[in-house]
């Protein structure tokens, strides 16, 4: 018999996925919130959705996903050995979070600037909770990116590599439902 677990395949630590399945519950639970109070409004939903500005989430989509594919290059390169390389591919990944928080900034300033706040309807209200929480977690995923660009073994990169996925794919979910679901 083999001492071997299901988790010892995991890339990065057991710790970093527990973490993410948890918060891929939160979100999902949040998401599904959303879904059932649009159901029973979906005109009110659907007027409400207007107000977003669906060009800089597209742009958010993009540099999202970049980044995390800059976060697996980086893996990858300090695999090969190429530590320059890979801690500079982890930098450019955490600045390119920054950018989806600036982006988002201004998304959340014009709304304000219209008086749209989390009150203005229930769409608001979860738009401002999911997307918000995300970007706490964009704010925590670029952290963790520097952190592992600065411990740069490839187990860190590998965990902090799977954190800032699992920020990616929320936001590959959010933006088609807030933004594009009618």
């Amino acid at each position: 018999m083999s001492d071997a677990s299901v988790f010892d395949d995991l890339p990065g630590d057991l710790m970093i996925w527990v973490l993410i399945v948890s918060e891929l519950l939160v979100f999902g639970a949040g998401l599904a919130a959303f879904l059932a109070v649009r159901a029973s409004d979906p005109a009110g939903f659907g007027a409400a959705q207007d107000a977003l500005y669906r060009t800089g989430a597209g742009v958010n989509t993009v540099v999202l996903v970049t980044s995390g594919a800059l976060a697996a290059w980086a893996l990858r390169l300090r695999e090969d050995a190429q530590r320059g390389p890979a801690r500079l591919a982890l930098v450019a990944a955490a600045l390119l979070g920054v950018v989806f928080l600036l982006i988002k900034g201004f998304d959340y300033a014009g709304k304000a600037a219209a008086g749209i706040t989390w009150d203005t309807h229930p769409f608001f209200t979860f738009y401002y909770l999911l997307t918000g929480f995300h970007a706490a977690h964009v704010v925590a995923g670029v952290l963790v990116l520097l952190l592992v660009a600065w411990k740069d073994t490839p187990r860190n990169i590998e965990a902090g590599a799977a954190f800032w996925h699992m920020v990616d794919l929320v936001w590959v979910i959010l933006f088609p439902v807030l933004y594009l679901l009618r």
